[in-house]
């Protein structure tokens, strides 16, 4: 059994994030996109992904002089961990109490509307 890598940071997230859409980045890479939305030193950056190295959540290639990092879980896969830790905290487990407070937090379009009931019939026609 693989151990699951430890729960990002909010600042590890929008690391992770980039390097998601993005694909494998540098620092000076990552750096560069984050700080057109916010000021963010170069060297909170690399700090940051150094821990992030540590902990399990990236890849380092050290074989250039600037390293290249890449997410090492899929967006889904910790997007799903997050979930299931938020489920178990917040909401004792309950995944109805979860899906009625992220409907009530944020209307929903009508294609995310309908891809919500796509994938509610499709999970009752499993249970049949």
């Amino acid at each position: 059994m693989t151990p699951v890598p430890p729960r990002p940071t909010d600042a590890e997230l929008e690391i992770l994030r980039v390097l998601w859409e993005e694909g494998d980045c540098t620092v000076r890479q990552v750096h560069e996109r984050l700080t057109k939305s916010r000021d963010l030193g170069y060297t909170t950056i690399l700090k940051l992904m150094q821990i992030m190295f540590e902990k399990g959540l990236v890849t380092r290639d050290d074989s250039q002089r600037s390293h290249v990092y890449r997410a090492k879980q899929k967006e889904a896969t910790t997007q799903r961990q997050l979930v299931t830790d938020l489920l178990s905290r917040a909401f004792g487990g309950s995944t109805e109490k979860l899906v009625l407070q992220a409907l009530s937090a944020k209307r929903a379009s009508k294609e995310e509307l309908a891809e919500i009931r796509r994938i509610l019939n499709d999970l009752e026609g499993d249970a049949r």
